[in-house]
This record gives C-alpha cells, sequence and structure tokens, in this order.
C-alpha cells in the first residue's frame, strides 16, 4: 500500500470504556427507579401521617430529582467514547496544502505581559507549515504602542528563529520553551559545531529581544486605549533585506473603538480578523489562539489538515479542536487547571457530532463560519451586502476565483488600506444580517458555543484530537480568585445560553442528535447544579439537628439503594480518573472544585443571567491576569489552597461548610443514641466535612498570608446561624 492510498486519521471506540458506562447506566437507572419509588411511597405517607415535616422532605426530593436530570444528561458523553488518531507525515507533498491564517487576540500588555505574547506569536510563525501558506494577525484591542513596537521586534527574533527552528527540525515551536528544555536538534545534526554556533546566535537574539521588550513595557498600563482609530500595519524590516518567502506573513490589527459603539469583546475581535485577512490571504482556514497559549508541537496545522483533506469526512468538518494543555501546572492540581474534567468529556462528545469550540486552539473553515460555501458570479450583490456588509472587495473575496490583492513585498496599495480602515471600524457591520446576529458568529464564551451549536444544527460535524505531544500551551489559573473569577464568568456565558431561545432542549432534538442536544444541555446547564447542591447542603443537616430522618434507617432494605447510588457515583468518578491517566487523588481535588463551583460560581452565574434576562445585568469581560505572584505561585506549587478571594465567593462556601461541620458533631452525639435512621444524614454532612477539610484548615488552623481572613470566618459563622435559623421554621412545616 503506497502512502497516498493510507488513511489521515483513525476513529477508535474505546470499547472497554464504552461497556463500563453502559453497564453503570443500566444498574444505576435501575437503582434511581428504585429510590423514586421509595419516595413516591414514602411521601404519601408522610401528607397522610405527618410524621415528618413536609417541606424539607419536598425539598430533598426536588434535590434528588435535579441530580437525576443532570445525570441523565451527562449520560451522552458517555454513550460512545472515542479516540482519534492523526497521521500527518502521510500528507501528500506541500504544494497540495491549502493556506491558513492565524489569529491571535490580546488587549492589554500590562495584564498580558508583551514577553509571552510574542513567544505565541514568533511560536505560530514557526509552525511546520509552508511560509507562503501560513499568516499571523495579532489583534490587539487596546491599541496599545506597546504591543505594536513587541510585534515589530518579534518580527525582528522571527528572522532568526524561525529558519533556525525549521532547518534543525525543532519539535518546539516556541523560542522561549526551547532555551528553557533540555531538547537539542533532530538527530541527524546532533554534535554539530554548525548547530551549536547558530543556537549561541538564537540565544543572543533572544536575549536581545527580551531586554528591548522589558524596555518597551514600562508604564504599559498607559498605553492601552478604548477610544481608537483603525490601525493596521503589514510586519516588514524597514530596510527590506529579509528573505520575505523564507518567512509567513505578520500582520498587526487594531481595530476601532469608541466609547459609545459596543466592540464583543474577544468575539468582535476575530469578526474584525476574518474581515481584515479575507482581503490580505483569504485562508480558507484559521487558527485561533489566545495570546498566552503558545505553539509547542509545531504539527497543529498539518494535524488538522489530516481532517481537511480526507474526502470522505472534510465537506462535514466544521473545525477541528485541540485541547488547551498549560506549562505551569503544578503535581497538585488542586484548582482544575488542567480542565482535565473538561476533556473527559470531549472524548464522549467525538463519538457524536463532535465536541463544541472550547474558544481557542481550533483550526476553522471560512466556508462554515459564512454560513455559505464559495459563491457564484450569479448571486445579488445587494442581498450579499446586507449580509456581510458594504466593501466591495470583502464581498469579492467571498468568490471563488478571488485573489487577495497584497503585493509580493507586503506593502499595501493606498486603496487597500482605505479598506482596511473600512473593514476595521467599529460601525462596519451596523445594520448588516451579520452584525444582527451576534451569538451566531461570535467567539466569546456565550458566542462560541452558540456559534458551535448552530453549526452542528446545520449538519455540520467537528473532531477533537489530543496528540501525545501537546501543540499548544498556555498558563493556567494558580490561585483560587482568579479559578473562581474564571469559572463564574464562564458559568455566566454558559447559562445565559440556558435561558436563550438557544437552550439546546428546545433548539436542539429536531436539528441535531438527541445526544448531542443532551451533551450541549449538560454543558449549558451545569449551574443547575446550584439547587440540589444547596438543597441537600442546607436541609439535611438542619433536620440531623432536630433528629428528622430524611432517609431510611440502615435496617431497611431501602437504605442499600441510597448507599449504593452514592457509592458507584464516587466509583464510577475514580475509574473515569485512573482511565483518564489521572492520580487517584485527583478525584479529590476534582470533587473539591465542583463542590466549590456549585455553591459559589454557579450561584452567582445563575443570579447574573436572570438579571440579564430582565435587563438588570451589563454584559461585562474580565481579563484573566497573567501576571505571576511569587507568594501565590509557592503555594499553588506545594499544593496549599490560597484563601485570598473574594469575600463573595468565599462566604458561601464557608458558611454551609460551618452549617455542615457542626450538624456532624452534634449528630454523632443522636448516633451513639442508637438513632440509626440519622446515620445517611450523618455520613452526608461528614461526606462535606472531609472533602472540604481545607477549608477547616483556613479558617481555623492555618496562620499564613494565605489563610481565610477571620472576617470572614466571623461572617460566615453569623451566616450559617441565620441559614440555621431560617432553615429552623421550615421543620414545622
Amino acid at each position: 500500500m503506497d502512502g497516498s492510498s493510507l488513511p489521515l486519521n483513525a476513529r477508535h471506540v474505546l470499547t472497554k470504556e464504552l461497556i463500563i458506562n453502559r453497564i453503570n447506566m443500566f444498574v444505576n437507572g435501575i437503582a434511581i427507579v428504585a429510590l423514586f419509588y421509595y419516595r413516591a411511597t414514602t411521601l404519601g405517607r408522610i401528607i397522610e401521617t405527618r410524621e415528618t415535616p413536609l417541606v424539607p422532605y419536598l425539598i430533598v426530593v426536588f434535590s434528588e430529582i435535579m441530580f437525576t436530570f443532570m445525570w441523565i444528561l451527562y449520560q451522552a458523553y458517555r454513550w460512545r467514547p472515542v479516540k482519534l488518531e492523526v497521521y500527518p507525515e502521510r500528507l501528500t507533498g506541500d504544494e497540495k496544502l491549502p493556506p491558513v491564517d492565524v489569529f491571535v487576540c490580546t488587549a492589554d500588555p500590562s495584564k498580558e505581559p508583551s514577553l509571552g505574547v510574542m513567544n505565541t506569536v514568533v511560536s505560530a510563525l514557526a509552525l511546520d507549515y509552508p511560509p507562503d501558506k501560513l499568516a499571523v494577525y495579532l489583534q490587539d484591542d487596546g491599541g496599545s504602542y506597546v504591543t505594536l513596537n513587541a510585534i515589530r521586534e518579534a518580527w525582528k527574533l522571527a528572522r532568526f528563529w524561525v529558519p533556525f527552528r525549521r532547518k534543525y527540525e525543532l519539535k518546539i515551536a516556541c523560542p522561549a520553551a526551547y532555551l528553557l528544555s533540555k531538547e537539542s536538534a533532530h538527530e541527524n545534526f546532533i554534535g554539530s559545531s554548525e548547530f551549536a554556533a547558530e543556537k549561541k546566535m538564537i540565544e543572543k537574539k533572544y536575549a536581545e529581544f527580551q531586554e528591548a521588550l522589558e524596555k518597551n513595557s514600562v508604564n504599559a498600563s498607559a498605553s492601552v486605549s478604548r477610544d481608537h482609530a483603525p490601525a493596521i500595519e503589514v510586519i516588514t524590516d524597514e530596510n527590506g533585506d529579509s528573505n520575505l518567502k523564507d518567512i509567513p506573513l505578520l500582520v498587526y490589527t487594531a481595530r476601532e473603538k469608541r466609547p459609545a459603539h459596543p466592540h464583543h469583546f474577544k468575539g468582535g475581535a476575530l469578526n474584525v480578523l476574518l474581515r481584515v485577512s479575507a482581503v490580505i490571504t483569504n485562508a480558507p482556514y484559521f487558527l485561533v489562539l489566545d495570546c498566552d497559549m503558545y505553539c509547542n508541537n509545531p504539527s497543529s496545522a498539518r494535524g488538522a489538515m489530516c481532517f481537511y483533506l480526507d474526502p470522505k469526512i472534510a465537506p462535514k468538518i466544521a473545525w477541528v479542536q485541540y485541547p488547551q494543555k498549560f506549562h505551569n501546572l503544578s503535581e497538585y492540581d488542586i484548582y482544575g487547571g488542567s480542565l482535565n474534567a473538561i476533556y473527559k468529556s470531549a472524548i464522549g462528545f467525538d463519538g457524536l457530532q463532535g465536541p463544541n469550540l472550547y474558544g481557542c486552539n481550533f483550526v476553522m473553515t471560512r466556508e462554515s463560519i459564512y454560513g455559505i460555501g464559495k459563491i457564484e458570479k450569479d448571486v445579488d450583490l445587494n442581498q450579499l451586502k446586507k449580509t456581510f456588509g458594504s466593501s466591495n472587495e470583502f464581498i469579492n473575496s467571498l468568490y471563488k476565483s478571488y485573489i487577495p490583492q497584497l503585493p509580493e513585498h507586503r506593502k499595501p496599495s493606498a486603496e487597500l488600506q482605505k479598506e482596511l480602515q473600512l473593514l476595521a471600524s467599529c460601525t462596519y457591520d451596523n445594520g448588516t444580517d451579520w452584525g444582527e446576529e451576534v451569538g451566531y458568529r461570535y467567539f466569546t464564551v456565550v458566542e462560541d458555543a452558540i456559534t458551535s451549536l448552530s453549526l452542528h444544527c446545520k449538519g455540520w460535524i467537528s473532531v477533537y484530537i489530543d496528540p501525545a505531544s501537546p501543540c499548544f500551551l498556555g498558563a493556567t489559573t494558580t490561585n483560587l480568585n482568579d479559578m473562581l473569577v474564571q469559572q463564574t464568568r464562564w458559568a455566566f456565558g454558559l447559562m445565559q445560553i440556558g435561558l436563550s431561545r438557544f437552550n439546546p432542549l428546545i433548539y436542539g432534538p429536531l436539528r441535531m442528535s438527541i445526544l448531542e442536544s443532551l451533551c450541549y444541555a449538560y454543558n449549558f446547564l451545569e449551574s443547575l447544579y446550584v439547587f440540589p447542591v444547596y438543597g441537600l447542603a442546607i436541609i439535611p443537616p438542619i433536620c440531623l439537628l432536630y433528629g428528622i430522618p430524611l432517609y431510611p434507617k440502615v435496617s431497611d432494605p431501602y437504605f442499600i439503594v441510597f448507599a449504593f447510588i452514592f457509592l458507584s457515583s464516587r466509583l464510577k468518578h475514580v475509574q473515569e480518573t485512573i482511565a483518564f491517566g489521572d492520580l487517584l487523588r485527583n478525584t479529590v481535588y476534582e470533587l473539591r472544585i465542583w463542590m466549590m463551583k456549585s455553591v459559589a460560581c454557579y450561584f452567582y452565574a445563575i443570579l447574573n443571567a436572570i438579571l440579564d434576562k430582565i435587563g438588570l445585568h451589563e454584559a461585562n469581560f474580565s481579563l484573566t491576569s497573567k501576571v505571576v505572584d511569587d507568594e501565590q505561585e509557592t503555594r499553588f506549587r506545594q499544593g496549599i489552597y490560597d484563601f485570598q478571594v473574594s469575600p463573595m465567593l468565599l462566604i458561601p462556601l464557608c458558611s454551609l461548610y460551618i452549617l455542615n461541620l457542626g450538624a456532624f458533631i452534634i449528630g454523632m452525639a443522636r448516633l451513639f443514641q442508637n438513632n440509626d435512621e440519622l446515620l445517611a444524614q450523618a455520613v452526608l454532612s461528614f461526606f462535606v466535612v472531609i472533602v472540604n477539610y481545607h477549608l477547616m484548615e483556613g479558617m481555623f488552623l492555618r496562620k499564613d498570608k494565605g489563610r481565610i481572613a477571620p472576617s470572614v470566618t466571623l461572617l460566615s459563622i453569623a451566616i450559617s446561624a441565620i441559614i440555621l435559623g431560617c432553615g429552623s421554621l421550615l421543620v414545622f412545616y
């Protein structure tokens, strides 16, 4: 069999996991039916006899219904787990590879340091792809002279780094990561004096680059503007002495921003990049990167082409999604920074129509995001302008015969510059179908999910690939505050969709498979966990304090049903953690993160989504700072939680913890009186206390700077007392 006939990709069903998942679904399904049979019969007796207060019992039943609802949604991920492989070495010659544009967005050099951003830019220029078919665009939302000067310095470094990486076939595309690693050149060049000399030259050039960026970044925050005209610059040498054919195109873009015009954050930035790049290079595929997510393994673009050049599936594929991996993880993943919980579900998504967009690290087709194929000449021009705006050049770029207008020397003509200014203006898409359809073609937390949902509903599919060597590496959150704020922001965006017409349970079933709809529904509605978590974190401990049983006695056969469901869920989590290749202790870390998200993040996410729905919440977007705090970093490396967190996020966690701690201590005294009908409630409170022991440490045992502030602890004690007092009223109803 010759190389051209070998498959470019392979799909492997994870049979072992599939069998375990379906057995687990079946057995747990039977147990859940038995649980609700017990609840129904017991509820009827309670209504007649009033042996147990009705309201607390109904709240617990409602919580169990909600948990069951979320469990049913999640089973769609487990239905058909698959793993995809790609074989980029089987691709035919470079001349047959299609062009690719790379989009990188940044907004504030004081929060996103230039050194990291420019390493991302340079690494993208160094991808293993024909340089004449690769272009990198940086969108600077701050319109900062710091960023503009930095990208000019990045070009100077790229002139040396890109040929060096290609010549010696380096497996790391990012210069900073390479110089810190132990990697040498390809084995054919090991021991070469020429390689050693050129590496020293690269080290010198990188040191000069780093020094230039440090000088340039002084007072970076003052350089950021929220009110500026558009600026587009194709980066080249001032003296024109570089061989441009050896280095991909590099373009700096700062779209127009005015305080009176909504700019749609990162989503709006990407839309401008789509338009600007269309008249400069117009590659049929584009790769989206976060500014701190540098290219590590240089084969990402070729890996995506293993699907786009496969004639059997290429016409249906809208995007190829890579995972977000991180270079700054510690051995203790206490903040869930690896995002493995998300990628476990991606394996299941891949067995259906594919995963949703994750906001970055994806290669997408222009055809899918435009909503049309390459159009023919007989299409009505006015209709195209109504959809895509007034630019004739942009409209022309939609045609199959279009040839971009950038000259070979890479200096745009005055006419092209005028067109670029128009396309980067803040009012360009006003009154167009594109501009009015916000939520379909914008890539923010909200809109990238709606975009992927809409495309899947139109019959497109996506794929998720996770190579052994990560294609992209970024910086994850290394403190609790950033993690909770980030998760709140994500959950709020997704809950907005859950409350919109794009709710997958309404919008999806008639447009895509029911399993794909359930996956999306779980993703968008995950914040609903707040209701059962609060219900079971408050009502059972209060009833435990009053000696009111809510679960069957140990001697009752139905006690086994409850115990089985609880233990089965914990063991399934352990099995999935081990199967994914994680350490066993990560089950505890992931459970803690889930509890903290449910109590703090999801509470504010739902509250803000409701306020947004009724027009009382203004959309906001805050950058996660990429600046490292040394003390927090040290605690992170040691696996010690840093509780320098906003009290609004911390107080709900501490209040419920104190309530369950007190209930468990008092409940143990009742258990010693042979009151076995309270055992389940005592175990539930003990489970909360032991899993969240880090909160106990933070409130009462630690004395370092990262502890929970005494004022937060005292306020949490007061709030837990209020919850107990208010909740106590329910035991009489």
